[in-house]
């Protein structure tokens, strides 16, 4: 059985990572991976309802911890349901966010701490990490200029709290460099997919075969 892997792409609104998943997905499986592609918030019925709710821009009445608390919740729920399981069968996951964007978001940005968001989302994942999280960076500005539909309720926060949210996804980054890479996340799609598998490789070539 091969040992199971566990990678998240992450980063600014409007940084591309779910495009960039999906050829990450689609270049895996073309190489005979058994790769499982999933995003949270989500991935789950309750994480999908929980989703809804999350980033309905008509929810002004949630408030920042219960915005946190929320995230989490779907989070504990894809971690016993789809990644545990997952991993133990060998599986490589390709999942869009985790753990580091609520720190980015709410722990950084929102204002309640990178290391207290850091110690309620220990509890919500039991502890399991990302053996890589691919931080696909861009400027704020840019990234919400991207962003071609209406936008949710994260996404039209105000331009300074999308900055204070990259800060946080570098900072990430800089403080743990073994489990992080950072990725330009300009120029053409092609472009960034090879960046992307350049972090990544290492990665899935260290699982057995």
């Amino acid at each position: 059985m091969n040992a199971g892997r566990f990678v998240v792409l992450d980063g600014p609104d409007g940084c591309g990572k779910s495009t960039q998943a999906r050829r990450l997905v689609e270049r895996l499986g073309a190489d005979g991976r058994d790769v499982l592609h999933t995003r949270e918030p989500g991935g789950t019925r309750t994480g999908e309802a929980i989703r809804a709710l999350l980033l309905d821009p008509s929810r002004g009445e949630i408030t920042l911890r219960t915005e946190l608390l929320l995230y989490m919740a779907s989070r504990a729920q894809i971690v016993e349901e789809v990644l545990r399981p997952a991993l133990a069968a060998g599986r490589l996951i390709v999942c869009e966010r985790y753990l580091s964007s609520s720190v980015a978001y709410q722990g950084v940005a929102g204002g309640l701490g990178a290391d207290a968001v850091a110690q309620v989302g220990a509890f919500a994942t039991g502890g399991l990490a990302p053996d890589l999280t691919v931080v696909l960076d861009i400027d704020a500005r840019a990234g919400l200029a991207r962003i071609a539909r209406g936008k949710d309720r994260l996404e039209g926060r105000s331009l300074e709290f999308h900055e204070a949210v990259r800060r946080g996804f570098l900072d990430l980054a800089r403080n743990d460099p073994s489990r992080y890479s950072v990725v330009d996340a300009r120029g053409a799609e092609d472009e960034v997919a090879s960046r992307v598998w350049t972090a990544v490789a290492p990665v899935v070539a260290s699982s057995s075969s």
